[in-house]
């Protein structure tokens, strides 16, 4: 178990002190932005007719660039501020996200209806529960990773009150892990199971066995999600949890969210938070919403395979179905992944460069 000197182990303080992981959008970017997604942008339209060169962007991806490189090779974490709100729709705001993921890499579905941008809102679904999805519910989330290397969080409203984005240093907590509970740290580089919470694909398990911390090629890998682990204790033929390992969790949980280590921060309407999902872990505090459905909480989720992805551990690949680096990898394929979703996939991902 390493100590790990990188700059994705950060403090809370460290974010606070150095805020060169947020990037403004500037007068040029927001028109050139204006342009291209009021000029195309149609509701008639598939998310699957967009190319990435539909978004013909400069200065925008200058801006874009430098923040996923923050976030592949930095903190793990960067904050686009000033994409343009007030000038765009909701659908053409949605669209707008959409061809920041495409000049990103290949967005990857996100659940049961093979859903490739998530549309974030309370629609009343119950959080803490065997299939339940936080991000359709008003509830505050448990620290977690996604299931795909790079995830865009963008949003055009914010809820009446509540909703504060949370965000934590997998490997600072692995850090006070090893140094003050060195007990239960080890405990933490054991697999466990993770629930599916019912989106399994026919040959995937209700579960997937991963451990919290693991490392490959010399990179360091933190995966964690609490409901899911709870989840899992439900399932049938699931491993059970050793006291010990339920005690190291909970430890780990509560070292996460420390003031030192978990930093707060609100999504203001027109920002877009992009995370990696190997070393930074997300959460949300409990919202309560507008009553005009025009102002209501909403944000739009992009999950991303990039080009240049990091080879993964082997332990991940249940998970993600490949370990290779620069893969189309990832996502939670659904119900509805059909033969328009392959053929949408292979073209991104050879517009981009990858294998798909």
């Amino acid at each position: 178990m390493l100590s790990l000197q990188h700059p994705s182990n950060w403090r809370t303080a460290d974010l606070q002190s150095d805020q060169s992981w947020i990037f403004r959008v500037d007068e040029q970017s927001r028109q050139e932005m204006i342009k291209a997604v009021v000029a195309i942008a149609d509701p008639a339209k598939s998310l699957f007719d967009y190319r990435p060169a539909d978004f013909a962007w400069t200065k925008t991806l200058q801006i874009l660039n430098a923040a996923l490189q923050e976030v592949k090779q930095g903190r793990g974490v960067a904050l686009i501020k000033g994409l343009p709100r007030a000038e765009l729709t909701a659908h053409q705001f949605e669209i707008l996200t959409w061809g920041l993921g495409l000049h990103s890499g290949v967005p990857r579905p996100q659940g049961k209806e093979t859903q490739y941008i998530s549309a974030v809102r309370d629609a009343g679904m119950t959080y803490r529960t065997g299939t339940g999805r936080g991000y359709s519910s008003n509830a505050d989330l448990d620290f977690h990773t996604d299931s795909s290397d790079v995830i865009f969080l963008s949003c055009f409203n914010k809820a009446l009150s509540g909703g504060k984005t949370i965000i934590s240093s997998s490997m600072a907590g692995h850090d006070v892990m090893i140094r003050e509970y060195p007990e239960h740290a080890k405990w933490l580089y054991e697999p466990i199971a993770f629930s599916r919470q019912g989106e399994q694909d026919p040959d995937e398990g209700p579960y997937v066995m991963m451990p919290i911390f693991s490392e490959c090629k010399g990179k360091w890998f933190g995966r964690w999600n609490w409901n899911r682990v709870r989840s899992a204790q439900k399932i049938e033929g699931a491993q059970q949890l050793k006291p010990e390992q339920y005690a190291a969790l909970e430890q780990f949980d509560q070292v996460m969210r420390r003031p030192d280590i978990a930093f707060e921060m609100w999504l203001e309407p027109g920002d877009v938070q992009i995370i990696s999902s190997h070393v930074t872990l997300h959460s949300r505090t409990e919202f309560t919403d507008h009553e005009d459905p025009a102002q209501k909480r909403l944000l739009y989720r992009l999950w991303i395979a990039p080009p240049d992805s990091d080879q993964l551990p082997e332990c991940w690949r249940d998970l993600y179905r490949s370990c290779e680096p620069g893969t189309v990898r990832g996502g939670i394929r659904g119900f509805k992944h059909d033969e328009r979703c392959i053929q949408f996939e292979a073209r991104q991902a050879k517009d981009c460069g990858m294998t798909a």
